[in-house]
């Protein structure tokens, strides 16, 4: 099924209510709940699911296998690899309902989650933060943080572009991004444009 504004795959279920943006694209067997907001030019690839309180900005890349849980919220230009997790409950059991215990996740502008990674409920990923393959984040990260292991620790820092930055984990310091020429400031444990 194909609409003006945005596609549809014919396996899809887009529930009545659902807001997509244009030129959206939704792949095969994906369900998009009734109440979600999906913005512009995104892309839902195979077998995603997307929960009723769930809010996805502008030029989001959702890959296969993907389940995004009531209470995340991905802002524009959000990454989400393939068969990656996003939790919503942080201590659940069969037989305890503990739906009004949902924590709220967000990833800010720009981050990327590499595939099969986890991403534990409650937390905030930094704008431009790179989370690597299979890795844990059970903790707020960092803008422009570059995550790796189980549970995850930062290990570097990367450029808006996705290279990582010639920068130590804290201090003073000053990188250009390898591919754009783009100048990075580190003071304070934190990193911004120059």
């Amino acid at each position: 099924m194909a609409g003006k504004e945005y596609s549809v795959h014919e396996t899809a279920i887009v529930d009545i209510g659902a807001e997509i943006g244009e030129a959206t694209r939704i792949w095969h067997w994906v369900h998009v709940c009734s109440q979600a907001v999906i913005g512009e030019r995104c892309s839902l690839g195979q077998n995603v699911f997307v929960g009723n309180r769930v809010r996805i900005g502008n030029n989001v890349k959702i890959q296969n296998n993907v389940s995004v849980y009531d209470n995340v919220i991905l802002e524009d230009d959000v990454f989400c690899g393939p068969s990656m997790v996003f939790t919503n409950v942080y201590n659940p059991r069969s037989a305890v309902s503990r739906k009004d215990e949902y924590r709220n996740t967000l990833v800010q502008k720009g981050a990327t989650l590499g595939a099969n990674s986890t991403i534990v409920c409650g937390v905030t990923i930094g704008s431009n933060a790179f989370v690597a393959a299979g890795a844990v984040i059970t903790k707020d990260v960092p803008d422009y943080a570059l995550m790796a292991g189980v549970p995850a620790r930062q290990i570097g820092w990367m450029s808006e572009h996705g290279e990582r930055l010639d920068l130590p984990l804290e201090g003073k310091g000053l990188a250009c991004c390898p591919a754009t020429g783009q100048h990075y400031v580190l003071q304070d444990k934190a990193v911004r444009k120059a």
